[in-house]
């Protein structure tokens, strides 16, 4: 029969003992090997340790061999698992990371971690870490597109002159269209927004038309000059270029950051820039939306007005578009460019060569 070994406490051993058995913010499992031990120093026996503390025989066994050959530090630390952990070693973690980088499955696109997991023999937990240490995201995909504007260095410095260095007496605006905005009316009332329910809204809609919203974003105070029209031809973009003349000092020149949209450069809004020398346009380079900070504000508007908006016609949503315009330039925000052509080029510079390298 085997017999338990005699656990004798020091008064120092006792005291820290009891105090863990009786804490309320000590972890439960150092309460239970506290009075493990306190029973067994008085004599106990593990199987009826057991039966006291509700635990198993071998727990009770475990705890009191541990105070024995450790003392206190011993039932601080959790007992040791056996065996030994599992290692994946470098040439493995190598492999792992080139097949994700350089190849795709047979049937997909893209490597998933149960994938990788069932080709390397692996578990799926050590493929996400494995990622996770290296910052692989094979699920994720960017869009990107060089541009081939031949001036494309000229024009960025040109419009991030404006942006970061303004000329005095001049105010700057940041000019584009918002084309083909739909007067959208769901079939049905939206379900409103519940605890633990996102709000929903049937997939299908009624059209009833559409509106372009020409959009003038002040760089010096962020407010917009916003004017709805139903195409975007130059003859509409011209009376939003009055629009803007009549509304802004006459004192100021006007500079403006425009795309490279046919009706920018037309003729008709040529001649009449002739004769209205405070305006001047900068064209951005071809394929760089991301240089004309008014698309900014249109994602503004976008997720905060129009997405989930419902419209029974078009002039409710003009209506619409127009109120929020008025209300953003309450309080308008002002967007603030920080980045310099040179970090710019040099940024545009490191993905070509990323891109050159890949092909």
């Amino acid at each position: 029969m085997r017999v338990a070994s005699i656990v004798s406490l020091t008064e120092q051993e006792k005291s820290q003992l009891i105090a863990w058995s009786r804490g309320r913010t000590v972890a439960q499992r150092l309460v239970t090997r506290a009075k493990i031990v306190l029973l067994a120093a008085n004599g106990i026996t593990n199987k009826e340790i057991a039966e006291r503390l509700e635990v198993s025989v071998p727990t009770a066994r475990l705890w009191r061999e541990k105070f024995l050959k450790q003392g206190i530090i011993g039932l601080e630390a959790d007992a040791p698992r056996p065996g030994r952990p599992r290692i994946i070693d470098e040439s493995k973690v190598s492999k792992i990371i080139e097949t994700t980088i350089q190849t795709s499955p047979e049937n997909a696109t893209h490597w998933s971690s149960r994938e990788m997991a069932r080709l390397q023999g692996i578990s799926q937990s050590t493929v996400v870490r494995i990622w996770g240490k290296h910052n692989l995201k094979p699920h994720l995909i960017e869009t990107f597109k060089f541009s081939n504007d031949p001036k494309f260095i000229e024009k960025l410095r040109d419009v991030v002159g404006l942006y970061m260095n303004p000329p005095e007496k001049a105010i700057v605006f940041s000019i584009d269209k918002k084309s083909q905005i739909q007067a959208l009316d769901r079939t049905q009332l939206q379900l409103p927004l519940r605890p633990g329910i996102p709000a929903r809204q049937t997939h299908d809609y009624k059209r009833h038309g559409t509106t372009t919203l020409f959009a003038a974003l002040n760089i010096l105070d962020g407010t917009v000059i916003g004017q709805c029209h139903p195409r975007h031809r130059h003859s509409e973009f011209l009376k939003f270029l009055k629009r803007i003349d009549k509304e802004t000092p006459k004192e100021f020149e006007l500079h403006a950051i425009v795309d490279n949209y046919a009706t920018h450069k037309h003729e008709n809004v040529k001649k009449w820039l002739s004769k209205h020398k405070r305006f001047h346009l900068h064209f951005i380079p071809t394929s760089s939306s991301w240089l004309n900070l008014i698309e900014r504000w249109f994602g503004e508007i976008t997720n905060k007005r129009i997405r989930r908006g419902t419209f029974d016609s078009v002039p409710e949503l003009i209506h619409s578009i127009n109120q929020y315009v008025d209300n953003y330039n309450r309080n308008p925000h002002q967007y603030i460019w920080t980045k310099s052509a040179d970090k710019i080029l040099e940024k545009i510079a490191k993905l070509k060569a990323i891109y050159a390298s890949a092909h």
